[in-house]
């Protein structure tokens, strides 16, 4: 599988106080649902919608979760989430995730999904979420 990645965006998130611990910085709990935002504005720009494939039956459910914490976000900073399609198989798909201020790299991170059914059973991955590159 090629680490090219078959799509990306970037999102920009001002850090919120309630996303802050009690040090002052970003709680690490956070990432991951700015991961989550990251790859939600991906499958938007590229004409899909969780919802619609939701209302289809089909559900993509994180199966891995990586994050490497390099350097603390704090109140107020406004970060950018780089988030890249990476792979899309038969019924997963690898996302990584980039944290970045002011060009520093705070997190890095990756996904893997699985396509699944409302019982849980693995499902083909929608031909529309496998993106060519470009």
């Amino acid at each position: 599988m090629s680490t090219v990645p078959m799509a990306s965006i970037d999102l920009p998130v001002r850090v919120r106080y309630v996303e802050c611990d009690p040090m002052g910085v970003v709680h690490h709990t956070v990432y991951p649902v700015w991961f989550e935002m990251a790859r939600t504005e991906l499958l938007r720009s590229k004409g899909g919608s969780y919802r619609a494939m939701e209302e289809a039956g089909l559900l993509l459910a994180v199966v891995k979760l990586e994050a490497r914490y390099r350097a603390p976000a704090r109140y107020d900073d406004l970060v950018t989430v780089h988030c890249e399609l990476v792979t899309s198989g038969p019924v997963k798909i690898e996302h990584r995730y980039r944290v970045m201020r002011d060009g520093a790299l705070l997190v890095v991170g990756a996904t893997t999904l699985a396509c699944i059914d409302r019982d849980g059973r693995l499902q083909p991955v929608p031909a529309d979420l496998a993106w060519n590159a470009g």
